[in-house]
């Protein structure tokens, strides 16, 4: 048997408003909300008294999902440092190809984002570039060229 389709990535959050806020500016569409408890999800989690909302987020052409989650029990555990740098282990990042990067960029700025690095182009393929949006959530923008 082999994998069929990656399904979604979880992000767990504090300020679910204002990530999908922040992502549907990206040009995601809020498939819905909903809250999350009960046995199932503990079980599932390995957490007890789990309650919880998630927020689903697909991409416009359908394939791609983020689910948004915001833990009201337990309480959520944060990670240290805070706003940590790319290199720092685990997933660092979500890359989304746009169509038109500068306008991308603008538009998130005005949601709180900030630029990481630079854009970059890469030969005559792409232009790049890193964003941390709220939470601290960094994303990367592909601009293919040609």
């Amino acid at each position: 048997m082999t994998i069929r389709r990656m399904d979604n990535v979880l992000i767990v959050v504090e300020d679910l408003d204002a990530v999908v806020a922040f992502f549907t500016e990206l040009g995601l569409e809020l498939e819905g909300r909903s809250p999350v408890e009960g046995r199932w999800v503990e079980q599932i989690i390995g957490l007890e008294d789990v309650r919880q909302e998630v927020a689903m987020l697909r991409t416009p052409d359908g394939h791609g999902r983020i689910e948004l989650a915001v833990f009201h029990s337990p309480e959520p555990v944060r990670p240290e440092p805070r706003q940590a740098p790319p290199n720092t282990l685990g997933i660092r990042r979500v890359m989304f190809a746009v169509d038109d990067i500068d306008d991308t960029v603008v538009r998130l700025l005005a949601h709180g984002a900030e630029l990481v690095g630079e854009v970059v182009r890469f030969e005559n393929l792409y232009r790049l570039c890193y964003v941390r949006g709220p939470e601290g959530i960094i994303v990367g923008l592909a601009e293919e060229l040609g």
